[in-house]
């Protein structure tokens, strides 16, 4: 199974009154990271796999330690745990590079491809689903390929 890796920069705005990134903001690198793992498909070969739209229908978050603002950025390190027939889940975590002693948030979204002419979800396509195989951990869900 391949792992989609994402260098995120820290922005100094990303920081609260106590002195680190601030919880929402851990979205947004989840955001950055997703769209950049689910657009990986499209570009260069006219493909329209995930352009269409999706939304978010989940988030799940564990904060594991504080991240304060440094010049270095973080790398989102996501990867696939299930795949239905009109959704996705990525797990992902945020970490200092492969040192996996140092993980600040471990989290999961569920992806639900969305057709945004019809205004209604939509299947997975055989492009996209061939795409989300080469990331999926089914050792972590042996149910990942419901259909």
């Amino acid at each position: 199974m391949a792992r989609h890796y994402y260098s995120c920069p820290l922005r100094w705005s990303d920081m609260d009154a106590f002195g680190h990134v601030n919880n929402a903001v851990f979205i947004s690198y989840l955001e950055e990271a997703r769209i950049d793992f689910m657009f990986r498909l499209a570009p260069g070969d006219g493909s329209p796999s995930f352009s269409g739209g999706s939304v978010v229908a989940r988030h799940e978050i564990d904060y594991k330690r504080p991240l304060v603002h440094r010049h270095e950025p973080v790398t989102i390190e996501s990867w696939v745990t299930k795949i239905n027939a009109a959704s996705l889940t990525i797990a992902y975590e945020i970490k200092d590079g492969d040192d996996t002693d140092q993980v600040y948030v471990r989290a999961s979204t569920v992806v639900v491809p969305y057709d945004l002419a019809a205004g209604r979800p939509r299947r997975i396509t055989e492009e996209e689903r061939m795409y989300l195989l080469k990331y999926l951990d089914d050792a972590e869900n042996k149910d990942a390929l419901a259909a």
